[in-house]
């Protein structure tokens, strides 16, 4: 396994065709800073370039949070003028998350609040323990989700459930974040690193030229009308017809051996 730092509180592991994005700053519970988020950014950017990464797994090094969101301390510093001025710096990091072209698994314990849940809505699934804790708590201090949280979570959850929930402000546990549908899985306490990062390994085991177009596909077919998801579909589908993954997984079909995919 390999490590590369980016700044002081995000690091990227890799092992294999998986990478683990890791928020690594305990002594504030992850609390998203300029500079920290600044530095997901990068990470981000440098694994969508990576051809060799087909699954990315966003973990958590604190015991008791995934993370709690903006800094808020941080927040309270700043002007008006720079507030703005971190507008863009705040939005690149979750976009970077959101945007990346290969699946990518959030592996919650703790509380993931506000930005933190918005970090986790960003990925395409959510691995939770019975830990786990999460909301979109920001009118409750005077602003409203701006991670992406008033358009992923509908997207998740419906309009009705996702207004109730940004609107209270309330927090969810585990168990009930499941049946809402806010987490896609519960792990034992302490297993849902283990257990997304198992989810990404079966992943990375299937073409990724195929998984990519496929996480396309979904994507852009959110929201769109039965006939224009197809015509999405079926561009995606055109983009993989002629590939070596095509090819090497028919090949490997009828030879009975696992593939040897080319990745292209």
């Amino acid at each position: 396994m390999s490590e590369r730092r980016y700044g002081e509180w995000v690091a990227v592991r890799r092992d294999g065709f998986v990478a683990e994005l890791v928020l690594d700053r305990p002594k504030a519970m992850n609390a998203v800073s300029s500079e920290m988020a600044r530095c997901i950014a990068a990470a981000c950017a440098a694994l969508a370039e990576d051809r060799d990464v087909r699954a990315v797994v966003l973990t958590s090094t604190h015991e008791r949070a995934f993370c709690v969101g903006a800094d808020l301390k941080e927040r309270n510093s700043l002007s008006d003028a720079e507030m703005m001025r971190h507008r863009p710096v705040s939005r690149a990091a979750y976009t970077g998350v959101l945007e990346l072209p290969m699946p990518a698994i959030a592996a919650v314990h703790g509380y993931a609040l506000g930005g933190g849940f918005e970090l986790a809505l960003s990925c395409d699934l959510i691995v939770a323990d019975p830990t786990a804790v999460v909301g979109l708590p920001e009118v409750s201090v005077g602003v409203i989700p701006g991670g992406g949280g008033t358009q992923l979570l509908p997207r998740r959850v419906g309009a009705a459930r996702a207004a109730e929930l940004i609107f209270s402000a309330r927090r969810v546990a585990a168990g009930e974040a499941h049946e809402l549908g806010l987490v896609d899985r519960l792990a034992a306490e302490g297993e849902d690193r283990a257990e997304a990062l198992e989810l990404a390994r079966r992943i990375a085991a299937n073409s990724p030229v195929g998984v990519r177009a496929a996480k396309k596909a979904l994507r852009l077919g959110q929201g769109l009308d039965l006939r224009a998801g197809l015509e999405v579909e079926d561009a995606a589908w055109r983009t993989v017809a002629f590939s070596g993954d095509r090819a090497e997984g028919v090949a490997a079909f009828n030879e009975k051996r696992p593939p040897n995919w080319p990745g292209e």
